[in-house]
């Protein structure tokens, strides 16, 4: 296949990228076509029953999970290939997955470090969309800090008793199985004595709770193990080795799908562009320098995705992804702030209606501007806070002093 590098310096394959094109044109009408764009990031409720069809949709096509090896169901796809879908994905306006945390975070790990019994377990439903997952990392006192997991496991007639709580859970509403970093060793700290557990959620012990965000939506939440059991067979890994698999998945959290993540941003940014353009907004010359300097961090940003990209298909990746997530989370967050600046006055009004009573958060209407702004001033917390990226960039690239810790 003739692969290329397209004028903005992302990879492409010419010809995968045509056949990718044509497939979602071709797909994404009748009911999916109302599904344009809906699922984003603080958008997760929109149309979930009907994005989590179009993804079973994909998955019949052979369109999930295009990186795994043949023999586990995957197509074996290049990393270009891989970088193309993911582009093109966005580019059509297909929906926000449902299947990401399955497919892109533990379905890569469990290759990388589970038993031949668990790849045939669990990556078929993954591959199929039949099993939704959720990821158990952080708690109430170890959020981006995970080394300091306070969740127990403690093996009893033959299964995992799991104690504790979770949270910022996403999806764990609807997820029938969450993985699960819990210590397995009395009297651990720190990164020893972690173990990495595959849990079913749909039983007497798991409790869901939903989390109301800012913008009124609750797609994530805390989950409470009171005596929850899973099999023995159940822990990726040795017993004990949790923290080495928690860190090889982060590296998969942080793959080829933010290719496409920054083509919404780009999205995004000229939606912002259009408007002031609309307003009057453009003619302020403060507004277009933040437009311009948001238009090359959007550059930065795609050319660092790509060195990074290339180091980990090299097998040399580093503390690069640390560096990717303080510049796409800070980036998002300020692209927030101009749309507000953009609005002016006009930002700090909800719209009016019969669903739209500020007394009722839950049913409260935000435009598409006000829930950008509200949902990213999370951005720089989930999936590493800036603080936690800064000590590890300071620490492993820059050699310094490591931070006091208990």
């Amino acid at each position: 296949m003739d692969q290329s590098e397209s004028p903005d310096g992302l990879i492409t394959d010419d010809d995968f990228a045509q056949t990718v094109r044509t497939w979602l044109a071709e797909n994404l009408t009748g009911d999916f076509a109302r599904l344009e764009g809906k699922g984003g990031p603080g958008s997760e409720h929109e149309f979930f029953e009907e994005r989590l069809a179009w993804d079973r949709h994909l998955a019949a096509a052979g369109w999930t999970c295009l990186g795994w090896p043949a023999e586990y169901g995957g197509r074996g796809a290049t990393l270009a290939q891989q970088v193309t879908f993911h582009q093109e994905y966005a580019k059509s306006g297909a929906p926000a997955r449902v299947s990401h945390v399955g497919e892109e975070l533990l379905g890569p790990t469990l290759i990388a470090f589970g038993t031949e019994e668990q790849k045939r377990r669990f990556l078929p439903g993954i591959k199929t969309v039949t099993e939704l997952w959720a990821q158990g990392y952080s708690e109430p006192g170890a959020g981006s800090d995970l080394a300091n997991v306070a969740t127990t496991a403690r093996l009893e007639g033959g299964r995992w008793v799991i104690n504790g709580q979770k949270v910022w859970t996403s999806l764990a509403h609807v997820a029938q199985w969450a993985f699960v970093l819990c210590r397995t060793e009395p009297g651990s700290k720190r990164h020893h004595g972690l173990s990495f557990l595959l849990v079913p959620l749909d039983q007497p012990g798991v409790t869901v709770r939903p989390i109301q965000q800012l913008t009124g939506t609750s797609e994530f939440n805390e989950v409470f193990f009171d005596d929850a059991v899973t099999d023995v067979d159940l822990v990726v890994g040795e017993p004990g080795d949790g923290w080495r698999v928690a860190m090889g998945l982060l590296t998969f959290e942080r793959g080829v799908s933010t290719l496409g993540q920054q083509i919404g941003f780009a999205r995004e940014l000229q939606g912002i562009v259009d408007l002031a353009r609309a307003n009057g907004a453009a003619s302020d010359p403060h507004i277009r320098e933040k437009i311009a300097r948001a238009w090359v961090g959007l550059r930065v940003m795609r050319a660092h995705a790509m060195r990074t990209l290339d180091a980990v298909d090299a097998g040399t990746s580093g503390p690069e992804a640390s560096v990717a997530k303080l510049l796409w989370a800070n980036w998002h967050r300020d692209l927030g702030q101009l749309a507000m600046d953009v609005q002016g006055a006009a930002s700090l009004l909800a719209p009016t209606g019969p669903s739209s009573d500020i007394a009722d958060p839950e049913h409260l209407e935000l435009d598409e501007w006000q829930r950008l702004f509200l949902f990213t001033r999370a951005d720089t917390i989930y999936g590493g806070s800036n603080e936690i990226q800064r000590n590890i960039i300071s620490e492993r690239v820059l050699g310094l002093p490591r931070e006091a810790r208990p």
